[in-house]
């Protein structure tokens, strides 16, 4: 299985972008989607991104339409959607597969490293989140429902 920095994925506007670029900082990954009742988690994902940018610390978003169908969206309108309504400041990529046998290898290799409390490995809903440190290890994960702002007060100790 590949390692963090060892994978490339697809920005949202179709551009390769190498996670080697990421090495040393501290990344929180998080599968979004724009019809969730969740969804008012990208201004408090916005929030942490602006206040901790100088801190060597990014937030990635994956788009995934596995839940309810909640991200129909083209890559454009996902776009659209994200600057007009949330004025998304962090890098968003290409629509993925969180689950099942279209799993990503961003993905597997999140959920291997860090599965459920209960041992299991399925995302299971969107907006879960995935902090990585900046060796490329998967140090956390987060429910859907933990916020930004919770996140936010525990980041310190990985930052």
């Amino acid at each position: 299985m590949a390692k963090f920095h060892d994978l490339t994925m697809n920005s949202l506007a179709g551009e390769p972008v190498k996670f080697s670029t990421f090495k040393g900082k501290t990344v929180l990954v998080v599968n979004v989607a724009s019809r969730c009742g969740l969804t008012p988690q990208y201004a408090g994902l916005r929030a942490l991104q602006e206040a901790n940018a100088k801190k060597n610390f990014t937030v990635l978003g994956f788009p995934c339409n596995q839940f309810g169908a909640q991200e129909p969206g083209t890559a454009e309108e996902i776009q659209t959607f994200c600057d007009t309504k949330y004025n998304v400041n962090f890098p968003l990529f290409e629509k993925v597969e969180v689950n099942g046998n279209g799993t990503c290898e961003l993905y597997k290799l999140l959920k291997s490293k860090q599965p459920n409390e209960d041992g299991s490995t399925d995302i299971q809903w969107n907006f879960t989140k995935f902090l990585v440190d900046g060796k490329g290890d998967v140090v956390a994960r987060f429910g859907p429902r933990t916020t930004p702002e919770e996140i936010a007060a525990k980041l310190p100790e990985y930052l």
